[in-house]
């Protein structure tokens, strides 16, 4: 069972993943309502991308990637995995979570971000690190919590459904 966690955690990783290539195939200034509200306003200032563009792409990013995450947890612990009771389903999404909040953190954050080109917006060079210590930080606690809060809500209605 572990062993199935864990694969579902790195195939949900590796979505997240897709997703990000997918939206700075163009550029990474499509992706830019990830960065901090001063590195947008540079890239409006540049007219790199309009106010509107930035809010449509979040959207579309949040639009595509909430659904297709929660239909992914829902799947996988329930249908392929056969979970019954909330601390069962607690623990699996928690765990395929997790693993998700490694791969953002670690590989995207930190490598992909913060030691590639891929993730440099033209313009923008002086204002890296775009994830600083106090995003770090933030992204490390709201991923664990915000992650172990959406498990339990997941799981409790998922519980209340199934009775």
């Amino acid at each position: 069972m572990i062993g199935k966690i864990v694969m579902e955690g790195l195939l949900l990783g590796t979505l997240l993943v897709v997703f990000c290539a997918v939206g700075i195939r163009k550029g990474a200034v499509n992706m830019v309502f990830l960065y901090h509200a001063d590195v947008q306003e540079r890239c409006i200032q540049n007219g790199l991308i309009t106010p509107g563009q930035i809010v449509k792409n979040r959207r579309l990013f949040k639009s595509l990637g909430i659904p297709v995450y929660l239909v992914f947890i829902l799947v996988s612990v329930y249908l392929v995995n056969g979970a019954r009771g909330f601390w069962t389903a607690f623990w699996q999404s928690f765990a395929i979570l997790s693993i998700v909040n490694l791969i953002d953190r670690f590989f995207i954050d930190e490598y992909w971000v913060g030691h590639t080109k891929a993730w440099v917006i033209p313009g923008t060079e002086d204002m890296r690190p775009y994830i600083d210590r106090k995003d770090k930080l933030g992204k490390w606690l709201l991923g664990t919590v915000g992650f172990a809060v959406l498990s339990a809500i997941l799981s409790g209605i998922m519980t209340l459904l199934l009775k």
